[in-house]
């Protein structure tokens, strides 16, 4: 498992130290390698349209030297400026250049494509990573974090990819190819220009070691932000109920802060690459400018030759100056990869069935097992010790009991949201672990005290249980969960939009669409937590009934904390510390006095 990182990431906490560079490079290039066909006509084109930019000044060097001579011809009597040449060079110049600019954009096109290819393939998995992580992933990281995976770190890497890659590739031809021309005209100048080459190099060497830490703090500390910015922004009424604007502001100022100085730190020191390597640069080329004359008055060069020379120790100067800058964005490229990566590795829950049973999930009866059943979300912190009993198939089952007892986790372990640290569950005489995560949860519908709704319409929010229901099938469903009525008076009715915190309607109708749905989805087995419990009295009645005839020849599991809900369970059981210390029906548990009698009692005391 990845490191756990704090929650929120105050400043002066220890930041993590960025990891191997190469291994998270090798990933990164590992992955793309799928995409080589295209990283290769990449290349081709990148170097192609670099080698006809370089012989480009040595082209044009003839004219100035036809141009120069034509003058001096001209001056001494002798003769005139061949025009007719001049202007075939430089067509054959602009023909090199056109044809430079024509490689340039083909290869743009295609690495944009294999970058924004890449990204779109990286979000999916990531997506399809999401499905796979066991629950207690989610436990350890805030939505903010895992967010910031898919949306900034992919968009980093992207823009990364489609930058430097090119840039690399063109500005490695360019000092190659540059170099050789150079060579070609003067080697003695030639060496005047590489002493510029160490300086460079300590540069960019210096600025790497320093940056790189900080760019992997702007993207850990982009997650802290993103988890705060979506906690305060998804509780902002809560934050505002107790007053806690000024503490919420200042815990993000703190880290915004170190987001803030992590940022400026990593953009400095790419920022001040290029003034320095272009100072740098220049000294080269005022050298180069004062022995290319001086060698050109003592008639080792020609005119022309020196202006090429020139043009091309600019040349060779500014990729220096763009791999310095590019050396930044494949820092921002490798931090990113880490963090994608890193979550694409994580752990992930096992969706096999470890040996599967000889029958479908749907053809069991719905009779369930608890047998002995030990779990803890820590391993070292055990919540429910030995959980033990047996129901029969159709019978409703209510689990009561104080506040941290073990109820919802309970049904969360029936559903394998989490794996057991000992004892067995199954239904139908078979363990649950020998059937599929997916098909397993086929036979559960669920209706939670957290209601989960999307952005969508009524109608798309209650087919979710069902995809292939029909409208009358939903309309049906919502006339059962007594929610028909009220969505006929919303504008648009069933098409009516829910926002993306369905904050458009009411906790308790939120909650009476969420039991609509779990009737249409026509499960064996329900799981009914706190079903009703932001409903009124008299609606909850009414839901009450539609609930009994729903269960009927059905498997129910009723967790509620109002007691009078649940007195015609079949079968309740009262959880107490993680076990079950008493089970009955309800009148055999008032008539035992104990604990159930108690909790009983106590509402009822309170509500006289």
């Amino acid at each position: 498992m990845a490191q756990q990182r704090r929650r929120h990431g105050p400043p002066g906490v220890a930041v993590e130290k960025p990891k191997d560079f190469k291994k998270s490079m090798g990933k990164l290039l590992r992955y793309m390698a799928k995409y080589k066909l295209g990283l290769i006509f990449v290349i081709i084109f990148a170097i192609g349209s670099t080698v006809f930019t370089i012989v480009g000044p040595k082209v044009m060097a003839k004219a100035t030297d036809a141009l120069f001579e034509g003058l001096q011809d001209k001056i001494g009597g002798t003769g005139g400026i061949d025009f007719e040449k001049i202007g075939t060079i430089l067509v054959i110049s602009l023909g090199l250049y056109v044809i430079s600019a024509a490689m340039q954009l083909i290869q743009g096109l295609i690495m944009a494509n294999v970058s924004q290819t890449i990204s779109y393939r990286l979000r999916k998995e990531l997506a399809a990573k999401m499905n796979r992580l066991p629950m207690n992933y989610f436990d350890k990281k805030t939505n903010g974090e895992v967010l910031s995976r898919v949306t900034n770190d992919i968009d980093t890497l992207g823009m990364s990819l489609n930058q430097s890659v090119t840039q690399l590739i063109t500005s490695i031809t360019t000092i190659v190819g540059v170099l050789i021309m150079m060579l070609t005209i003067s080697p003695m100048l030639t060496l005047v220009a590489l002493a510029i080459l160490p300086v460079s190099g300590i540069i960019v060497g210096v600025v790497v070691k320093h940056s790189q830490k900080y760019f992997k703090q702007q993207q850990e500390y982009l997650g802290h932000v993103n988890g705060q910015v979506e906690e305060i922004y998804a509780g902002h009424m809560v934050v505002k109920a107790f007053n806690r604007e000024k503490a919420s502001v200042e815990e993000f100022d703190k880290a915004n802060d170190v987001l803030y100085k992590s940022s400026w730190k990593s953009q400095f020191f790419s920022g001040m690459m290029m003034p320095v390597m272009t100072f740098v640069g220049n000294l080269g080329y005022v050298a180069v400018a004062v022995l290319g004359a001086l060698r050109a008055m003592s008639g080792l060069m020609t005119v022309g030759d020196i202006q090429a020379f020139i043009q091309y120790v600019k040349n060779f100067t500014q990729p220096i100056s763009q791999i310095a800058q590019v050396s930044s964005m494949v820092q921002s490229a490798a931090a990113a990869s880490e963090r994608v990566f890193e979550f694409l590795e994580e752990d992930e829950e096992p969706q096999k069935a470890e040996q599967h049973a000889p029958v479908a999930i749907g053809d069991v009866t719905a009779n369930v097992t608890f047998d002995h059943v030990k779990f803890g979300y820590d391993p070292e912190k055990i919540i429910i010790h030995d959980f033990s009993a047996q129901v029969k198939n159709g019978q409703k089952i209510a689990i009561v009991g104080p506040t941290g007892a073990g109820k919802t986790t309970l049904v969360k372990l029936l559903m394998r949201f989490y794996d057991l640290n000992g004892g067995s569950i199954s239904i139908g005489g078979y363990d649950i672990r020998s059937f599929d995560r997916s098909e397993l949860r086929e036979a559960f519908g669920m209706v939670l005290q957290d209601t989960w709704l999307f952005n969508g319409t009524i109608m798309e929010n209650i087919r979710y249980g069902r995809l292939d229901a029909t409208d009358e099938e939903v309309i049906a469903a919502a006339k059962a969960a007594h929610v028909h009525r009220f969505i006929e008076t919303l504008p648009g009715g069933y098409n009516m939009v829910l926002n993306e915190e369905a904050s458009n309607v009411s906790q308790g109708q939120k909650q009476l669409l969420t039991i609509a749905r779990a009737i249409l989805a026509n499960n064996k087995i329900l799981i009914l937590d706190e079903a009703t419990s932001s409903v009124d009295t008299r609606t909850e009645i009414r839901i009450q009934k539609a609930m009994d005839n729903l269960m009927k020849g059905r498997t129910s599991f009723i967790i509620a904390h109002r007691l009078s809900t649940i007195r015609d369970a079949d079968v309740i059981l009262v959880m107490r510390d993680g076990d079950i210390v008493e089970q009955g029906s309800h009148d055999e548990l008032m008539a035992l006095g104990g604990f159930y009698s108690e909790l009983y009692n106590s509402q009822f005391d309170q509500t006289a």
